[in-house]
């Protein structure tokens, strides 16, 4: 099994266990901390990076899967872990039952192991929300980007609506409108760009850009901005009967990169360039000037992305945080204690 990345699996842990311990307990703005654990729990980041590290030898795909669990969490209402309940005491439904969520979330068992192993540790200590933005940088940096650190301290809500991933970034909206959708949490247009470059590795749902195949209206023909030869390999992939009439989104899926599928890279970027790019949100990058320029930018220099995207997904982790006496650490992830 291929796994991408710059640099050995071990090199990371060794760097990321070397870097938490000459990491003074340096508080942010937001209430983290760097090397929050080194004295309540200082295994805690290298046992969720070793768990992580297992599973990506098994299925290099599930990088993708905790990546994006991250993103729908800290998007939705703050990095709580609200995306991980499966029930509240409300009784409403939760954000893992909303239609963008469905059945489509990737690597929650991987997360149960690791706070199995956490609680059999340091019991009460290390919290999910904390856990989820662990996982999703270590799935990153075994997946090719550059190492980065990442702060601790979030501590777990309780509240999780199925209503509120409304606010998630569709996968048809227009470069302006993602550019409002992430303003509207804290991002300039280049952090846009850069965290969009997630989408070097996982998959597509064949509903989610059946209508740039096919149309989605009568008398509507292919998007003129799909790579014609491309186009033609979607649907020998993405049939019409793979695309469900009723909304839901069906079982054929194919990569979102087809240039290197399991690596984070910046050859998304290259593939944007050559009319590649899966989802419309993604494609739609090369119709404004703004962020096209910053395509281009990328497609020849991966180092940079590589650091904005680690720059990019700290930031992201410390959206709403809870922190000091707020929520509670979870003793399962699933449920509120």
């Amino acid at each position: 099994m291929e796994v991408g990345a710059l640099i050995p699996t071990t090199v990371f842990g060794l760097f990321l266990f070397c870097s938490l311990l000459g990491q003074p307990t340096m508080v942010l703005s937001q209430g983290l901390q760097y090397g929050f654990y080194n004295n309540v729990c200082p295994e805690a980041e290298q046992i969720v990076n070793e768990v992580v590290s297992k599973f990506m030898r098994r299925d290099a795909h599930i990088a993708a899967g905790l990546i994006r669990l991250h993103f729908h969490d800290c998007f939705v209402n703050g990095c709580d872990a609200s995306v991980l309940l499966e029930k509240t005491p409300s009784g409403e439904q939760v954000e893992m039952d909303s239609p963008a969520n469905y059945k489509s979330l990737r690597g929650m068992d991987l997360i149960d192991k690791i706070k199995s192993k956490l609680e059999d540790k340091c019991p009460g200590i290390v919290s999910c929300a904390d856990i989820l933005a662990f996982a999703a940088r270590d799935a990153a940096v075994n997946a090719g980007v550059l190492p980065y650190l990442v702060p601790g301290g979030r501590r777990d809500g309780s509240i999780s609506r199925a209503m509120d991933t409304m606010i998630l970034p569709a996968p048809s909206l227009t470069a302006e409108e993602l550019t409002d959708t992430f303003a509207k949490k804290g991002f300039t247009q280049n952090e846009m760009v850069v965290l969009s470059g997630a989408h070097s590795i996982g998959y597509a749902h064949c509903a989610t850009f059946g209508s740039r195949l096919y149309g989605d209206k009568p008398h509507h023909s292919q998007d003129p901005t799909l790579e014609p030869l491309h186009a033609e390999i979607l649907k020998n992939k993405c049939p019409p009967s793979s695309i469900p009439k009723d909304g839901s989104l069906g079982h054929h899926k194919v990569p979102l990169d087809s240039i290197t599928p399991t690596i984070l890279d910046n050859m998304y970027y290259v593939g944007l360039e050559q009319g590649k790019g899966l989802l419309a949100s993604d494609q739609g990058l090369m119709k404004n000037f703004h962020t096209r320029n910053l395509v281009f930018e990328y497609a020849q220099n991966p180092i940079l992305w590589s650091r904005q995207f680690g720059l990019a997904m700290e930031k992201m982790g410390t959206i709403d945080v809870l922190t000091g006496d707020q929520g509670q650490i979870r003793r399962k992830c699933r449920r509120i204690n």
